[in-house]
């Protein structure tokens, strides 16, 4: 499952850095937040064609690996 997370990248160069779809100019953020929103992984492949359905695995993998590793500070 982690080799998904081969289809994630970060340059500076491409939306200031913000991790997308390998090959594309297509956030994380996006792909997480039209899940979040309810679409299905059909229809946001028919909104983006480029993507496979690997992509929005690798986003949503992404986005849990992140939130993980989050330090929670309580007050």
């Amino acid at each position: 499952m982690e080799e998904l997370l081969d289809r994630i990248t970060v340059d500076p160069d491409v939306l200031v850095g913000k991790p997308v779809i390998k090959g594309t100019r297509i956030p994380v953020y996006l792909i997480v937040g039209q899940v979040a929103n309810g679409l299905t992984t059909k229809e946001i492949i028919k909104e983006y064609p480029r993507l496979k359905e690997e992509d929005v695995k690798a986003a949503l993998l992404y986005a849990s690996k992140l939130v993980e590793s989050e330090v929670i500070l309580t007050l």
